[in-house]
């Protein structure tokens, strides 16, 4: 199959220019994205473009990868209805080592003729100087055809009308040049002929194929997927505690396991063609299977199992479905045990946490003690609520029901440190000793 029709079945294909089918038919192409580096890693937002260039490279053609040094100095307006905060060098040097890890682990950079590439603009921007560009390239494009962009027209109607306090500058207005120079020099030094990107990105490309033309009397093409978004239309990779990162240290695992597991049925529906790799047919049939038994989220779990193991690793996956049987009731003491410290407190991140001093865990005399007095009455009230309830069976510590309200207290500290605390059936804390 071959790009075009891959990206079409899958709902990933917005627009792209006349001719680019003929182009991929006629001969392996590179085509690139770009990524500016404005944090240390991408967000599942940036990996519905990754996933363009993997089926790039799927589909035999050769995938570039530019992260931008130059280009991320200045940011692009393009969605944008601010400006943003402008980086440092050495900041963005740190944000493009980050994301040149995380592209590796999606795109082939040992296969023969399409190997995949990085490369970055500020190598070939650095020594350019602004008159320069000025005298070079933007004589190439007129400002009538910068001013028709929509990027462009939205950030200045906007103001005109007083929506926002603060219109486009002259920095956000040459952003599409300066992007479009990087496809005139991808296409003079790599033969690149075709560049993609999400959908509000159609006007900055097509600057650069403008360019290219201008320039060089060159073809170029552009190719855009659909900018995908939330079942409210605004944009996707997000939850309520803001962006869904690839870095672990940014997301843990286990919270992008999450993430997938509590989508909408509407949206697994969707993003499941989006980003996994796996055949229409498997689709289809678990889909089918999913209408069949809603309430099993067969798509939501194969979407997560496929995101989460290609993101992290396998490992990080089954240690993320643990973690999550743990909150309904499942698994045991050697499950806790067997979570890191990060996992664990992720899981049981909004559960009340009550800290103790150590002496104290170690002088409690029964748990009848410790679940009330020496917590504070934050578990229990008073002694006689908590004997009431252990002698109904209804009080756990690290997963091991508590026998009696007389039992001792010398239970294992997870970390050397935690205990969790289940009382009734959905009630949690945990307790840190310090």
């Amino acid at each position: 199959m071959n790009l075009i029709d891959e990206l079409r079945w899958r709902g990933m294909l917005h627009d792209f220019m006349p001719g680019t089918e003929e182009q991929l038919a006629a001969e392996m192409t590179t085509g690139y994205i770009g990524f500016d580096p404005t944090a240390k890693s991408l967000h599942i937002g940036n990996l519905a473009t990754i996933m363009l260039l993997v089926h790039l490279q799927r589909a035999g053609h050769k995938p570039v990868a530019l992260v931008g040094g130059a280009t991320g100095m200045i940011g692009d307006p393009s969605g944008k209805s601010a400006e943003r905060n402008l980086l440092d060098e050495t900041t963005l040097r740190e944000n493009q080592e980050g994301i040149k890890k995380q592209l590796e682990k999606f795109l082939d950079f040992n296969c023969g003729a399409n190997s995949a590439e990085i490369v970055n603009n500020y190598d070939w921007f650095k020594d350019f100087s602004f008159l320069g560009f000025l005298r070079e390239v933007g004589k190439h494009i007129t400002v009538n055809y910068m001013m028709s962009k929509d990027s462009v027209k939205k950030r200045i109607s906007a103001d005109e009308e007083g929506d926002r306090a603060e219109g486009l500058s002259y920095t956000e207005f040459a952003y599409q040049l300066i992007q479009g120079y990087d496809f005139y020099h991808l296409f003079k030094n790599k033969n690149a002929k075709l560049q993609m990107g999400a959908s509000d990105q159609w006007g900055n490309i097509t600057t650069g194929t403008e360019l290219i033309r201008r320039m060089d009397g060159g073809k170029a093409f552009a190719l855009v997927g659909k900018l995908v978004t939330k079942s409210d239309g605004t944009k996707f990779g997000k939850s309520e505690g803001g962006n869904v990162w690839l870095d672990p240290n940014f997301t843990s695992p286990y919270k992008f396991y999450q993430f997938w597991l509590n989508l909408s049925d509407e949206e697994a529906e969707k993003l499941i063609n989006v980003y996994t790799l796996l055949p229409e047919d498997e689709i289809a049939r678990l889909t089918e299977e999913h209408k069949l038994a809603p309430h099993l989220r067969v798509l939501q779990k194969a979407l997560a199992k496929d995101v989460t193991i290609r993101v992290h690793s396998e490992e990080d996956y089954n240690s993320a479905v643990e973690a999550s049987e743990i909150l309904f009731g499942k698994g045991d003491l050697n499950t806790l045990k067997g979570l890191k410290e990060d996992v664990l407190l992720s899981v049981f991140e909004g559960v009340p946490q009550i800290e103790i001093p150590k002496e104290s865990y170690e002088s409690a005399g029964t748990v009848t003690d410790l679940l009330s007095e020496i917590t504070s009455g934050q578990i229990f009230d008073s002694k006689g609520e908590a004997k009431r309830m252990i002698k109904n069976g209804g009080v756990s510590i690290n997963r091991q029901k508590i026998a009696g309200p007389e039992d001792a207290v010398n239970f294992e500290l997870l970390q050397d440190k935690h205990l969790v605390v289940q009382k009734g059936k959905k009630n949690y804390y945990l307790i840190i000793v310090k």
